[in-house]
């Protein structure tokens, strides 16, 4: 018997966005969904629409470059955000709106400040908005798990009345446990006139840890959408990560009664991608795309795998992949082999003049560095999208670090502010610490460092350092990134990168703020 189809809704680009200091560009945004639709998720959700002008172009422009995946936007319940929202999407070969509206007691008296009644009431009028624009309308419950089951089953009857085509079940704050969470999607199917008609998706968050573990449980009792992220990126504790639930639900078929159609092998370039758009790296132990994730230190475990695969590992590598191709250019590498290479990684560049200076970054790189990797390149074609993306009004010029036992280390800068070089020397303690403080003696910025985190790109010495620079300023969260051999370039890059966000204001408050 053919297993039934179980729909992947990624939310990486929205919910995962509202990670403080995950906001995405425009640009950012295209590559993250070219790499979804190469992977073969269903439904893309690409932002909320109505947060910012930035954020509906973003979304239109997605909507307009995706082809084999439906392209999603969310809407609160309300007519300005469902219109904004239809006009982004409806540019899409297949466009779906999705909204939304709080139906737990605490957040319907606290937030909404509405009595039941007029919940109901004004859901319904939002999937009659919606389906102005599109037949492929999703609602949800805000805050599911800790509502009424009686008022769930009576404002879902409605809404399913009204012509929502997919009910979504969210665990809005991670409070639910996996039997109970599994045992509200049965109820639901079973008491909600006309369930049938529907698809049953749910969207749990992981502030528990059990984001992952809810979704397959609602699995088993007959969801059949998943809302998930690459890498369970996400505000708060984040979502559920996608790369866990297909490899999940693909490993313990003997279990589950539905597959994916993910292009499994599309994973780790994805989850590379993400990491490197959001600066948010993922930790080694992570399930599937972590860099521990197929590694064996144990004796014990390396002797059964060395006999058999299957003693300790349940999935194959490179079935997500993970692809032991090491080397692949270096100095000598021609222009023609340089963009070969990208394509079949998956990054596209649209223009001669991208291309142009994605090589002159590649040759530059190639002379530090004997061998150019696959991660390499991504990192470096991230860092040249960066540049382009905000405007460079800062620009580091040159950057001079000295550091010495029994010393104060100290760092001297050149940088150009809208043009004009400055320069300045400052000491630290650290050559890292003095960079930063030499910057600001010119930029006098007053923002907050929130993070500064470091992340080998590759293995060796000579290995690219991938640093991310979360700064704050005045209610705004930014991430600037830099890659370099030297860690302490790579770090006044990331750093003067931030400091363009914020100045361009190309990257927008999170949807939530």
């Amino acid at each position: 018997m053919a297993k039934e189809k179980l729909i992947i809704f990624d939310t990486t680009m929205r919910d995962g966005e509202q990670s403080p200091g995950a906001s995405m560009t425009r640009e950012e945004k295209i590559r993250i969904a070219r790499q979804l639709e190469r992977m073969r998720v269903d439904v893309i959700e690409a932002g909320f629409p109505a947060a910012s002008d930035g954020d509906f172009e973003a979304v239109q422009a997605v909507a307009r470059i995706v082809k084999d995946s439906t392209v999603c936007g969310l809407a609160r319940a309300n007519e300005r955000d469902i219109r904004r929202c239809g006009e982004a999407v409806r540019v899409a070969s297949s466009p779906r709106v999705h909204t939304f509206i709080a139906t737990s007691p605490i957040h319907m008296e606290k937030k909404l400040r509405m009595e039941p009644s007029q919940v109901i009431e004004q859901a319904v009028r939002a999937v009659n908005w919606a389906r102005e624009y599109t037949d492929n309308v999703e609602f949800s419950p805000e805050d599911a798990g800790r509502s009424d089951i009686d008022f769930l089953c009576r404002i879902l009857e409605r809404v399913i009345k009204a012509g929502a085509t997919t009910i979504n079940i969210p665990d809005t704050v991670g409070y639910t446990l996996p039997d109970a969470f599994g045992g509200l999607i049965r109820a639901l199917r079973e008491r909600v006139p006309n369930s049938d008609k529907v698809v049953w998706s749910v969207h749990c968050h992981n502030d528990l840890g059990l984001a992952v573990a809810n979704s397959l449980s609602a699995v088993l009792n007959g969801a059949r959408q998943v809302e998930c992220t690459i890498n369970g990126l996400g505000e708060r504790a984040g979502n559920a990560a996608l790369e866990e639930i297909v490899m999940a639900v693909r490993t313990r078929q003997d279990v589950f009664p539905c597959d994916t159609n993910i292009d499994t092998t599309q994973i780790v370039p994805a989850s590379r991608l993400v990491a490197g758009i959001t600066g948010f790296p993922v930790q080694p132990n992570k399930a599937i795309v972590g860099a521990n994730a197929f590694a064996h230190e144990a004796g014990i475990h390396q002797d059964g795998v060395l006999k058999s695969r299957d003693t300790y590992e349940i999935m194959r590598a490179q079935d997500v992949g993970w692809i032991a191709n090491r080397l692949v250019l270096g100095k000598h590498s021609g222009r023609n082999a340089f963009k070969s290479r990208l394509q079949e990684i998956g990054i596209v560049i649209e223009s001669e003049e991208a291309l142009n200076a994605a090589f002159k970054r590649f040759k530059d790189l190639a002379d530090k560095k004997h061998e150019i990797f696959d991660e390499d390149l991504q990192a470096l074609v991230t860092e040249e999208n960066i540049e382009h993306a905000v405007n460079e009004h800062f620009r580091l010029v040159s950057l001079t670090a000295h550091s010495e036992t029994g010393e104060s280390p100290y760092a001297r800068v050149v940088m150009t502010e809208d043009g004009t070089e400055r320069q300045s020397e400052a000491q630290g303690s650290g050559p890292v610490d003095a960079s930063f403080k030499a910057i600001e003696n010119v930029v006098k910025s007053g923002t907050e460092l929130l993070l500064y985190s470091v992340n080998a790109i590759t293995a060796g010495t000579d290995a690219q350092g991938e640093v991310t620079v979360r700064l704050s300023k005045g209610g705004r969260i930014v991430n600037g990134q830099g890659a370099d051999t030297d860690i302490v370039v790579a770090s006044a890059k990331a750093y003067i990168n931030a400091l363009n966000k914020l100045h361009s204001r190309l990257e927008r408050l999170n949807p939530q703020v």
